[in-house]
């Protein structure tokens, strides 16, 4: 789930659903519904690993999703400790979620909410590996090992796995329902809440009786084992109806953490006497709601900045423990509760800090920004009023950018958000367009930030349209974009418009790719590696460094290969990892899709995270190229995609967001561009 493990949900966005929803049979009033499970006591597990927040979580969540137009009979409470609600044990979850699947209709949107403890365990049943080899679950009230499980494997049973929410998230959207995800519990990107082994339950003894903090997350081999219980949890089958792969434009998640951290619950608002314990992710998230955010990305960015204040305190009260980021992904720029795929903005928003008369952000060159860059600054108010600005860029590095708070926002002191996008492409990247006479440029030309076309009339031009006997034909004049796209330099002439216009938002693409990697070339990352495997069967021909291997032999008949990226650096990193053929077509590996967090799992030099990437687009014929590029990922700082998503995903792009900010400090950043040759 979100806020623990990025594979908690595996979600596929696509921009060709951005269309008008198309409803059979007679119309009907698109509804809103919401199930909003909170699970406080774990019945077959000692009252040590109880949490008291979930049950107040739900309650907030209820109060606030009515007070914005849910009706009280279309919002379902599953939890321990709330009068006329269900007990949250595994099978209510599931016939709850069958109920909401069989009302829901084209058009709806519906909020699936959990609050409680997580744990990551081995999945051996799952078709596909995470980093860390483990897979997170959300723990039902029934939920404890089942009878004999130890090793490695530690099945449990009462727990919803990661795959089963992608199956039922997988579910609604099938029937056209707009699905937002919310998961306050540990391992959330992953999804899970818990208290850590080593020491959370004496750092709670330790705590005064009316401040308490808890940290939600446990351990799996902390759960005790059980046998037949009076719920039969052990025959429940948590899956949804198995639906074909649907494109996943209807999508938004919110999640605690990351997958190997803990979030908290304590007593918020801090200062209030009457205050309840609640989850730090939910608290936020009803007060952000108050402040009218128009997308789900303002309103996300209103929750980082009310963690802010909160973890600034519990760094002081536990210094040596790392604290929760909140991560968010899907389609974040579509309006809140409006049930549409179309986005609000194409542009990035990224959050920026004030320190007097300048705002700092955590992006830079890296993300397309460059010196004297013009840009929009939104200075926005604890009541959800915005100010906006314009002033240009002072000072761009590799991964930090510095601007003054343009003169008409200087009296905003007390704006509770700032944030800053770019106005317009920035000129040194954009594809440079000329159409000689009698040829014209396509329409619908459109692309993710930074990467654009601009079409000129004279000058210096990176590609030129020309006509050939009635027919539109490409030629690829700049160098440096021939040499990437291993164009022969002579007129490719699309057999139609639409192919004329993927070709030229690829070639648009490909001119950023070497800008990044001009911008990167050389770079290391301490711990992290990736390495280009050559496969002819089952026998390892042999093994190269990516940064090491700029050029790859031709591949013979019957090769084929695989990148293997391992991450022991000790923390997350933001990872992307494209493919360009032959031609200059354009190849997503990782993330897989567009809808999920590019944020690759932490791991150690002794274990570290890994995963392998078959490369099956690569062929002896055409050969082609491979751009990977890696950053760590500082606590509290923003997901980034580095403007590497493909032409096809224009509308939705670069809509993985997390946490707040940090300080401004030039970061590593690991760089590797592999080229194949093709005709062997």
């Amino acid at each position: 789930m979100a806020a623990c493990t990025r594979r908690l949900l595996l979600i596929w966005l696509s921009a060709l659903l951005a269309g008008p929803l198309v409803f059979f049979g007679a119309p009907v009033h698109a509804a809103q519904r919401a199930l909003l499970v909170g699970v406080s006591e774990l019945a077959s597990q000692p009252s040590s690993l109880w949490l008291s927040a979930p049950r107040n979580d739900v309650i907030l969540m209820r109060q606030v999703l009515q007070q914005h137009g849910f009706a009280a009979g279309d919002v379902t409470v599953l939890a321990d400790g709330v009068g006329g609600a269900a007990l949250p044990d595994s099978r209510q979850i599931r016939d709850a979620l069958q109920r909401l699947l069989a009302r829901s209709q084209s058009g709806d949107f519906v909020l699936l909410y959990f609050s409680g403890h997580g744990t990551r365990v081995r999945d051996a049943a799952k078709a596909y590996a995470e980093p860390d080899g483990l897979a997170e679950n959300f723990l039902a009230r029934d939920a404890r090992l089942s009878p004999g499980a130890g090793g490695s494997g530690m099945p449990l049973t009462g727990s919803l796995r990661d795959v089963d929410f992608d199956g039922w998230i997988r579910a609604f959207m099938a029937k056209g329902v707009f699905v937002w995800s919310v998961f306050d519990t540990c391992s959330a990107t992953s999804m899970t809440r818990g208290v850590p082994r080593g020491g959370s339950a004496a750092a709670a003894a330790a705590e005064p009786a009316d401040d308490e903090v808890r940290f939600r997350g446990i351990q799996a081999d902390q759960l005790a084992a059980g046998g037949a219980s009076s719920s039969s949890s052990a025959s429940v089958d948590m899956s949804a109806p198995p639906q074909p792969p649907v494109p996943r434009a209807r999508y938004v998640a919110f999640f605690a953490s990351e997958s190997h951290q803990v979030t908290p619950e304590l007593r918020l608002p801090r200062g209030d006497r009457t205050a309840r314990p609640q989850g730090l992710l939910t608290w936020a998230v009803a007060e952000a709601m108050g402040r009218q955010p128009a997308s789900f990305r303002d309103l996300f960015n209103q929750v980082v900045s009310l963690y802010a204040p909160v973890i600034n305190e519990l760094e002081a009260r536990y210094p040596q423990r790392e604290l929760p980021s909140p991560v968010a992904e899907g389609n974040l720029d579509a309006p809140l509760f409006a049930a549409s795929t179309a986005p609000q903005s194409t542009r990035p928003a990224w959050p920026a800090r004030r320190a007097g008369s300048q705002l700092t952000l955590n992006v830079g060159q890296l993300d397309g920004l460059e010196p004297q860059q013009e840009v929009r600054v939104v200075a926005t108010l604890a009541d959800g009023t915005q100010r906006i600005g314009i002033t240009r860029l002072e000072q761009v590095e590799l991964a930090s950018a510095r601007t003054p708070v343009p003169a008409a926002l200087a009296e905003q002191n007390s704006a509770a958000l700032w944030a800053v996008s770019p106005v317009d492409d920035p000129p040194s990247v954009v594809l440079r367009v000329q159409a000689a006479s009698g040829a014209g440029v396509p329409a619908g030309l459109s692309l993710a930030y930074p990467a654009g076309i601009r079409v000129l009339r004279s000058g210096d031009a990176d590609v030129r349209i020309v006509d050939r006997g009635g027919q539109a034909a490409l030629e690829v004049l700049s160098p440096e974009l021939a040499a990437l796209a291993d164009d022969s330099g002579k007129p490719y002439a699309p057999p139609d418009a639409q192919a004329l216009r993927q070709q030229l938002l690829a070639l648009a693409q490909l001119k950023w790719f070497a800008r990044l990697d001009q911008l990167a070339q050389g770079g290391r990352l301490d711990g992290f590696d990736a390495v280009v495997e050559t496969w002819a069967g089952d026998k390892l021909m042999r093994s190269t460094p990516a940064a090491e291997a700029r050029s790859q032999p031709a591949l013979a008949p019957g090769e084929r290969s695989v990148l293997v990226v391992r991450n022991g650096s000790g923390q997350s990193v933001d990872l992307v990892v494209v493919g360009v053929e032959a031609g200059g077509a354009i190849r997503q590996v990782y993330p897989p899709a567009m809808s999920e967090t590019n944020r690759f799992e932490r791991g150690t030099r002794e274990q570290p995270a890994h995963e392998r990437f078959e490369l099956p687009w690569l062929n002896a014929q055409r050969g082609g190229r491979l751009l990977v590029l890696a950053a760590p990922a500082a606590p509290f700082s923003a997901p980034r995609l580095f403007g590497a998503s493909p032409p096809e995903a224009t509308a939705l792009a670069d809509v993985r967001v997390r946490g707040a900010l940090q300080p401004p400090q030039q970061r590593q950043v690991y760089s590797a561009l592999v080229a194949w040759p093709g005709g062997r």
